[in-house]
């Protein structure tokens, strides 16, 4: 059986409708009026500016840059290319002294705990400026990122709302086109930035195309693993996108609360 009938398309119109109404009516029903992004020179922050800037106006959307000292030098050129096209207001703090302050500490820090201290030292400036320019911070994981568990608890997954979370990844780009993002930012290997040659599909181990196509049949269509088999997946691969979803399980929920009442709060 071939892979053919798996489809990934989507109606980019009717998407980013559904979307930017999303953020304006979950903003503005919260009582706010600004949004905050975290803009990396990626597609998917670029994605979010873009329908945060639709859905609010540019003058009440802050774009927040966030260098590492071994951040890509086309990181931050693309993060501009992003905040001049849509007229958002910017601002720029580096995290190298908040990061390396920490690991003076633990100089024997791997590069993961490192890039989780970068992940959530970002997130800590995000929620003070929430707080500095009285608004949301909007998230920009997208749903392969969120199933496969690739993201930092309480560093980038953390955020007021999300419009992107129920787009794959192979999704994301089609949005993007259809928003006008520039082509250089579409094209270029994903990447979260904590180190230098870091890669996403790298540290994956498959690319987002593949893993994107298996994940609408395990998840989309509930397929079993003998059922993704038999459309044509290797089931070494399968297997192990199935275990990447349930060991990251507890990053996809709420932390569980101890029921020690009739009226607990979960």
């Amino acid at each position: 059986m071939t892979q053919d009938f798996i489809s990934l398309e989507i109606d980019t119109d009717l998407t980013r409708k559904i979307l930017t109404e999303f953020l304006r009516s979950e903003i503005t029903n919260a009582g706010f009026q600004h949004a905050i992004v975290g803009v990396s020179g990626g597609i998917d922050s670029a994605v979010t500016c873009y329908l945060a800037t639709e859905a609010l106006k540019p003058e009440n959307v802050l774009a927040v840059r966030m260098p590492y000292k071994t951040s890509a030098p086309e990181s931050l050129e693309h993060a501009d290319l992003v905040i001049q096209a849509s007229g958002v207001q910017d601002i720029t703090i580096p995290i190298t002294d908040i990061v390396d302050s920490l690991f003076t500490h633990f100089p024997e820090a791997d590069r993961v705990r490192r890039g989780n201290a970068m992940a959530r030292a970002r997130m800590i400036i995000l929620y003070d400026q929430s707080v500095a320019f009285n608004g949301l911070v909007v998230g920009s994981g997208n749903k392969t990122e969120i199933l496969l568990g690739y993201t930092t608890l309480y560093g980038d997954s953390a955020c007021a709302l999300n419009p992107l979370g129920d787009l794959y990844k192979t999704q994301i780009r089609q949005l993007a086109r259809s928003l006008g993002i520039p082509e250089v930012i579409i094209t270029k290997p994903p990447s979260a930035g904590l180190w230098v040659g870091q890669t996403d599909e790298d540290e994956l181990g498959f690319t987002y195309q593949e893993v994107d196509r298996l994940l609408v049949l395990l998840v989309d269509r509930g397929y079993s693993l003998q059922a993704c088999v038999e459309a044509g997946f290797d089931s070494t691969f399968v297997e192990a996108v199935i275990e990447r979803i349930r060991r990251n399980q507890f990053k996809r929920v709420l932390p569980p609360i101890a029921k020690l009442s009739d009226r607990s709060v979960s």
